[in-house]
């Protein structure tokens, strides 16, 4: 009897251990922080801004190939404007940085975490679920990304779409202030995430 459940006991035993080899993540590689960046895309009535924001650190896990997780930072004192020049340029990254928008002083880091990945049925492509962070606000967000692999470097990139009012992000904000005109900027901006990672 006593052999009999020793028995059961080892096998109970690999039976775990080979579950946890198979669906743990092989690899977890980290994020090149030097070459991993955002492109922002905002909107308003008279027209549109965009620039980058840097990625602070990250990284992204694999199981047997396949994309099963990661996270990263974004440094929001980062932010740059790429479409303006001089004063008009500083003015436009200092009030970004600002209260009226993303309060970078007080949040300097906002977060991405993924949550959930569905492979689409094309190899690299995916649905990514996750939890974004921007002003200590956490929101889930969905969008599709693609991760390929070439010469020890992988790189994963998805576009996004982001309601800055779930964030209290409110200057110019249709959400939170009426008769705007076209003084109005639009809730919903753009992000193309561009990460890079070393394997």
């Amino acid at each position: 009897m006593k052999k009999s459940l020793f028995s059961l006991l080892l096998t109970a035993i690999f039976a775990v251990s080979a579950f946890a080899a198979t669906t743990g993540p092989e690899d977890k590689v980290a994020v090149d922080v030097q070459n991993s960046f955002i492109v922002w895309k905002g909107y308003k009535v008279t027209g549109s801004h965009y620039g980058k924001i840097m990625i602070k650190s990250g990284a992204l896990e694999f199981n047997e190939g396949v994309l099963s997780g990661g996270s990263f930072e974004i440094d929001m004192n980062s932010i740059t404007c790429d479409d303006l020049t001089g004063g008009t340029n500083e003015k436009l990254v200092g009030h970004l940085k600002s209260d009226d928008f993303f309060s970078s002083a007080n949040h300097p880091v906002a977060t991405f975490a993924i949550t959930g990945v569905t492979p689409k049925g094309t190899p690299g492509d995916y649905k990514i679920v996750g939890d974004l962070t921007i002003k200590g606000i956490t929101k889930e967000i969905k969008f599709y990304a693609n991760v390929a692999e070439m010469d020890g470097q992988v790189k994963a990139t998805g576009d996004v779409t982001v309601d800055r009012s779930e964030y209290n992000v409110r200057f110019g904000s249709n959400s939170f202030f009426g008769n705007l005109g076209d003084k109005t900027i639009y809730d919903d901006f753009e992000l193309t995430v561009n990460l890079v990672a070393n394997k």
